[in-house]
């Protein structure tokens, strides 16, 4: 009989490439990870491993339990959301992660909600950008992954996850108080061709998207500086070091020296959570999507509250002004 545990180990040694990959998944010791695959050799009754340099690969017979394996799991995580369904009850673990704007602007008040809600379910939260969310999700290392595309380059989801939208993240220019454009209305992307670009890690998904859409109109992208925290990229702003793209989403708060100046082709980011579809069923799965919408729900009345509180602000200083102005007129 083969043991399950034992097959859980080989899935994750065929999914991540090595033993120290996969004991990093699996949270256990390298030591634990081959003791459990020599025990798995000899259930078999075949050769599951061969050396390769200084790790190992896996032989035909290996390749072949791993793909059986992964059906097998897959089976076992369905039933374990059948048996969730039938119970009803929001229960046991949930491993969740979003980009970094997202996990600071959704997550609390989602994750709150979770536990005051859910006593019974432990939620274990990390930061990921987008690909390496779906990727976790993919391989069952993370149940719900909060994603993002942009208006013109969408995210490829696999075969096999559900997704669902959460918000639209709308984005403008950040510019120094002192930048030429600092007075405008709106401002279109082709006019910073001179400007040095503050922007994110190279070969994130955003950093990927700004310089496609920079290239897309004919410009050549001048990357002054990289930063992976949207306040880190405000700051450099805010020294007069560059202009970056801000969505709204974890702006807040915006540091003095910063004009923010909307695009005039809107730009938005689509932010939504994937979830694999053999875990659909499960009630805690449906409980964080839940709270995850209510938290969008609600930053995107704070959003709109804010923006008319700031139309209101800009209206009262303009019927000042013209106030002024007809005095001394008259």
């Amino acid at each position: 009989m083969l043991n399950l545990e034992r097959l859980r180990t080989l899935d994750a040694l065929a999914r991540h490439g090595s033993v120290s990959a996969a004991a990093d998944a699996l949270h256990v010791t390298t030591s634990a990870v081959s003791q459990q695959l020599g025990k798995l050799e000899r259930e078999a009754g075949q050769q599951l491993l061969a050396k390769n340099g200084r790790g190992v690969r896996l032989t035909d017979a290996g390749r072949l339990l791993a793909e059986h394996a992964a059906r097998i799991l897959s089976q076992v995580e369905l039933a374990q959301a059948d048996l969730e369904a039938h119970r009803g009850q929001v229960v046991g673990e949930l491993r969740v992660t979003a980009f970094p704007t997202a996990a600071r602007g959704l997550f609390p008040a989602a994750l709150s909600a979770l536990r005051a809600q859910h006593p019974g379910l432990r939620v274990r939260s990390s930061e990921l950008e987008p690909e390496q969310g779906i990727a976790g999700v993919v391989r069952g290392d993370l149940d719900l992954a909060v994603v993002l595309d942009w208006y013109n380059k969408p995210m490829p989801v696999p075969d096999g996850l559900v997704k669902a939208p959460l918000l639209d993240d709308p984005a403008e220019v950040a510019l120094p108080v002192g930048h030429r454009f600092a007075g405008r209305d709106e401002v279109d992307l082709t006019e910073f061709a001179q400007d040095e670009w503050i922007t994110w890690g190279e070969g994130e998904f955003c950093h990927e998207w700004l310089m496609f859409t920079l290239r897309s109109k004919g410009i050549e992208p001048i990357v002054g500086h990289r930063a992976g925290e949207t306040h880190t990229q405000l700051v450099l702003v805010a020294a007069g070091l560059g202009v970056c793209v801000v969505p709204l989403l974890g702006r807040d708060p915006m540091p003095p020296g910063v004009v923010l100046v909307p695009l005039t082709q809107r730009v938005r980011r689509h932010v939504y959570v994937v979830w694999r579809a053999d875990a659909d069923r499960r009630p805690s799965i449906r409980a964080a999507v839940e709270a995850l919408r209510v938290s969008a729900q609600q930053l995107s009345a704070q959003q709109v509250s804010v923006q008319e509180a700031s139309a209101e602000q800009v209206s009262v200083q303009e019927a000042s002004v013209q106030q002024v102005s007809a005095q001394r007129l008259g």
